[in-house]
């Protein structure tokens, strides 16, 4: 070998060696995602304060609360997540399956809206940039059609407060028997016509019926937010068939290498909330280093 020759295999190598090691980081980047927790999840024996400091101890960033219609609780979670320094980036709406918006009744509707007021009070209270709201029901009294009707026609009384409080409504998928498809939940979402309207999407709720990452490309920059839970199929041999369950993070069925390559392709940066049981310092930490697995692909 003459040394031009091996001064060209040498940067060949060192060039696929770059490429190879380029290829490796860029399998391996985190998503630039913050982690947050449902305060739900969180040791109810502690204080609000502690709660939350307990939550960034563990390694996550960010948490969702539940709607709070009393003044004092709501004032004093403001205060806590200010001195545990870790943002409320949400709020989950705590009224809308009791009292769905989809509902025949005028007075079941209102006390919906309602809620959905104090929701994005404290939203605008907290700092939050989300609510979450799940739009109705179908049941054998409310068609399909009459559940987007109605709930459409309501959500759009909500499109003036949520941009008065430049609060956005996430739209969720859930068990509703409604929106079972990205295809009618992406239609559903660009009906509104409306910067304030978006899908907050929950992995774990479409597995039953479909893939995550086919959601989540279908949907794409219509995503505002992400819930992460995990679900599995196993079979039951004293009942005869297969029993759904769900589980922590990465112990199911859920394809998360998907999951990941789907919110890369979407360029999705934002937050994601893991909603699971709760449990103390080591289940949390524990779930923490399950998220940053999913996050980095690993």
């Amino acid at each position: 070998m003459d040394r031009r020759t091996f001064l060209f295999n040498s940067a060949a190598a060192a060039v696929g060696a770059v490429s190879a090691s380029a290829l490796a980081a860029a399998a391996s980047a985190r998503l630039p995602i913050r982690k947050a927790v449902e305060f739900s999840m969180l040791p109810k024996n502690l204080s609000a304060v502690e709660r939350l400091r307990l939550a960034k101890l563990c390694g996550f960033e960010a948490v969702e609360i539940g709607t709070e219609e009393d003044p004092r609780i709501a004032e004093e979670y403001k205060k806590a997540s200010d001195e545990a320094g870790l943002p409320i980036h949400s709020v989950m709406n705590m009224g809308h399956w009791q009292y769905p918006l989809t509902s025949p009744d005028p007075e079941v509707v209102a006390r919906c809206l309602k809620g959905m007021e104090t929701s994005l009070d404290n939203a605008k209270l907290w700092g939050a940039q989300t609510v979450l709201l799940v739009p109705g029901v179908v049941t054998p009294e409310v068609s399909y059609q009459q559940a987007w009707d109605r709930s459409q026609r309501e959500i759009r009384k909500l499109i003036p407060l949520a941009e008065q409080h430049k609060v956005i409504i996430g739209i969720e998928e859930v068990w509703n028997k409604f929106l079972l498809s990205p295809l009618e939940f992406a239609h559903y979402i660009d009906e509104f016509k409306s910067p304030w309207i978006r899908a907050y999407f929950d992995v774990g709720n479409v597995v039953l019926y479909g893939y995550p990452q086919d959601w989540i490309r279908t949907l794409g920059a219509r995503i505002v937010k992400l819930h992460l839970k995990d679900f599995t199929f196993r079979p039951n041999k004293q009942l005869h068939k297969t029993v759904a369950d769900w589980v922590n993070l990465r112990d199911g069925d859920i394809d998360w290498k998907a999951i990941y390559h789907a919110l890369a392709d979407i360029g999705y940066k934002g937050d994601a909330t893991t909603e699971l049981e709760g449990g103390d310092a080591s289940y949390l930490k524990d779930v923490s280093k399950r998220f940053d697995a999913i996050l980095t692909c690993a």
